[in-house]
């Protein structure tokens, strides 16, 4: 039995911890909650950071004062900060390259605009003293153009896409796959468990705090990520 324990083990494949729409007016009552599951498991997830929020479905609280504040010390403890888009707001009905959803905040707009918006929102984190460089499209809609974007402002990893193993494209941008929206059972590659907690109900908490301790071992982090695919060709896995 322990044999065969050691042996499934090794051929487990790592989970990537991801939490979207964070933004001063979440639901703070739930995220601090998972805040001291996180530290006390010491596992370092990607928080999507709406730079400036302006969808009504995120103003479930007052807005912290501190937001910033609490970005930076997020940093600090090694969490990866994400560039959840620019205000979270949808403006056309085209689904983009991965067909998931039918309205994006940049999918189907034209360069300059998506350069604007994608501008604006590094500039907002610059202004705090933060310079991430992943890019989490809201409604995980964004194209070709949003890419070429990317490549223009510095943003060089992806945290979308449903293939299992990250890879790099031939503009050097990192495509880290995001396949899964509730922990399951991964036996190769690297799965990105995307969660939102802004609308978590009773109990939610305590599951998350279960399940986190039962996958614990396969939990893996951004940077050690991008450290051992950096420089990854594309291939059919």
């Amino acid at each position: 039995m322990a044999v065969r324990v050691a042996r499934e083990s090794s051929m487990a494949g790592k989970l990537l911890l991801r939490f979207d729409d964070i933004c001063p007016t979440m639901n703070w009552a739930v995220w601090q909650e998972i805040e001291h599951v996180l530290l006390d498991s010491d596992v370092k997830p990607l928080v999507a950071v709406i730079p400036d929020n302006r969808d009504t479905t995120f103003r479930l609280s007052p807005p912290r004062r501190d937001f910033w504040e609490r970005v930076r010390l997020w940093h600090s403890l090694g969490w990866t900060i994400g560039v959840h888009g620019y205000q979270h707001a949808y403006v056309t009905q085209c689904p983009g390259l991965l067909r998931i959803n039918r309205v994006s905040e940049f999918a189907g707009l034209p360069f300059d605009e998506q350069e604007r918006k994608i501008r604006l929102a590094l500039r907002i984190f610059g202004s705090e003293g933060l310079a991430p460089n992943v890019w989490v499209a809201p409604g995980h809609s964004f194209d070709t153009t949003t890419l070429r974007v990317m490549s223009e402002v510095g943003l060089k990893v992806v945290s979308d896409g449903l293939g299992i193993l990250p890879y790099e494209d031939d503009e050097g941008i990192l495509w880290i796959p995001q396949q899964m929206w509730q922990f399951r059972r991964a036996p190769f590659g690297v799965w990105t468990v995307c969660l939102h907690h802004n609308f978590w109900g009773p109990g939610a908490v305590d599951r998350f705090r279960n399940q986190l301790a039962r996958y614990r071992k396969q939990i893996s982090s951004f940077p050690e990520v991008l450290t051992h695919y950096r420089g990854r060709a594309h291939t059919a896995m």
